[in-house]
């Protein structure tokens, strides 16, 4: 039985101490804040309850091997997963209003040629039958193992396979999301459906690899999902399976640093100048949390600092409405932006500005635990924003005006909003920073192939022996599923040793 000590508990981080201790291992956490789940987390006030992180769950299969490996209650008896059906609604610039439905590819053809015009469709389930190409090609070294150590391979092959686009005498193929947009389906609002995929992890289609298509397609394969209660219900489950494991947890223990013996991680030591030994550390804190912490770089892989992290962080608007939530509204809207080269522009070019009507998201839960009563409907709206990476927030009233834009683009998916605003709580990068640790307030995206390696993400093995790195900043990246991934990539290495090659 081994000592391990693992830093921080987030949702990555807790899978990997349930694993672990499973295994037979003593696991200890240590987190600084008060509480487990790290960025999934919850505001209340009035009897409304919101989550302030993720608000739905992709790739549900993740998070039932992980329940499933750890304990005889499966994922479904300890919380009241949903699957969200339509998939979603769009509302694009010209005013082009969408239902898309969620895993019928013939219905997903259907609803796009009623809507967008004969052909939209055939166009937009050609582009599914190509990106599932590309995910069967990348799912295991991306998802299921860890990262190789001749990971330039992964750098090198671009996996989807595109449509060869003939252009100025010279016949090319996409290299990025937007070429795929603008070359394979040839209409703005397709173009827009498939580029708000990269835009809700922060993602820049412009420059990220047309590999990003894996994004869509997981959406329309597998579904999109919601936990009764709200996504924090995930995160406390998890705590508790955690707790039945015997996992400790030590909250309010800020670690200043990791100890070092004979070469090798040996326990980390607290603000209050205490020693916790351990055999292994795991470390489920941002890159720059961990170089402090180690008191230089460990990080091995794909490189120290991935070229997407500290690209964007997340504003978030918490709506406490009157009047109840309409039948048949769709859970999940994406209002898009009138003008994507401005937004694109503003969000990742050198200025860093705050777009006007920028592509938001809005989510209306049909849920009873979320509402004071019957007669109230609980409302969240997210969106990307730049990051803050001088830590000042000096301009916070910028974040109170563009909250104010966001509540206008959202009463384009709930009318008559402002009519029933009861009052708002605004998530700013701020919160992010403060709740994670991560620059600015970054939230990390999922690793992708391709593009020289730019969009994978360091190796849960680092330079240190006995230290390890999980959850959204290391292999597989963010996102929930992607998180959950690392906790059993970093139990499998630590239990099986260096030769684990992931589970089959």
């Amino acid at each position: 039985m081994a000592r391990i000590a693992v830093i921080g508990a987030g949702l990555g981080a807790m899978a990997a101490a349930a694993r672990l201790a499973v295994a037979g291992h003593r696991v200890v956490v240590h987190e600084s804040t008060t509480t487990y789940g790290g960025a999934v987390g919850r505001f209340e006030r009035d009897g409304f309850a919101f989550d302030t992180g993720p608000g739905l769950l992709p790739l549900p299969a993740v998070h039932r091997d992980l329940f499933l490996k750890t304990g005889k209650e499966s994922l479904e008896k300890c919380v009241d997963l949903v699957q969200v059906d339509p998939a979603a609604r769009h509302v694009f610039a010209d005013g082009t209003d969408l239902l898309l439905p969620g895993t019928s590819r013939a219905g997903v053809v259907a609803a796009l040629n009623s809507v967008l015009g004969p052909g939209a469709g055939e166009r937009w389930g050609d582009f599914l039958v190509r990106a599932r190409e590309a995910w069967d090609r990348t799912r295991r070294p991306l998802l299921e193992e860890p990262l190789w150590s001749d990971w330039t391979v992964l750098a090198e092959r671009e996996p989807y396979p595109s449509v060869p686009h003939r252009r100025l005498l010279r016949t090319r193929r996409a290299a990025t999301l937007a070429e795929v947009g603008a070359w394979e389906l040839r209409d703005p609002r397709l173009t827009a459906l498939l580029e708000s995929h990269a835009l809700a992890y922060g993602l820049d289609p412009r420059s990220v690899p047309a590999s990003a298509a894996v994004l869509p397609y997981l959406d329309h394969a597998f579904g999109t999902w919601y936990v009764r209660g709200g996504l924090r219900e995930l995160a406390r489950a998890l705590y508790e399976r955690c707790l039945a494991r015997r996992v400790e947890f030590v909250f309010g223990a800020e670690v200043t640093g990791i100890v070092e013996k004979d070469g090798r991680a040996a326990g980390v030591e607290s603000a209050d100048g205490t020693v916790a030994e351990a055999d292994f550390v795991v470390a489920g804190v941002a890159p720059e949390v961990l170089g402090r912490l180690a008191r230089r770089s460990v990080l091995r892989g794909a490189g120290e600092v991935p070229a997407q992290r500290g690209a964007t962080s997340r504003l978030t608007v918490l709506l406490a409405l009157r009047g109840g939530r309409p039948t048949g509204a769709a859970h999940r809207t994406v209002v898009h932006a009138e003008d994507r080269d401005a937004e694109l522009d503003l969000l990742f070019g050198p200025s860093h500005g705050m777009v006007a009507r920028p592509t938001v998201t809005v989510l209306r839960p049909d849920d009873p635990a979320l509402v004071p009563d019957s007669d109230h409907e609980a409302v969240t709206i997210t969106c990307a924003v730049p990051c803050e990476p001088d830590g000042s927030w000096a301009e916070s009233e910028v974040y109170a005006q563009q909250a104010e834009r966001l509540i206008d683009a959202a009463e384009r998916a709930v009318p008559d909003l402002r009519k029933r605003l009861l009052w708002s709580e605004v998530r700013t990068p701020a919160d992010i920073a403060r709740t994670t640790g991560a620059e600015g307030g970054a939230v990390p995206a999922p690793a992708l192939a391709a593009a020289d390696g730019r969009w994978l993400h360091p190796s849960n093995t680092t330079a240190l022996p006995g230290l390890f790195t999980v959850g959204g900043w290391s292999h597989p990246g963010g996102g929930l599923p992607h998180a959950g991934m690392s906790g059993a990539l970093v139990a499998g290495l630590i239990v099986e040793g260096p030769d684990f090659r992931g589970s089959r």
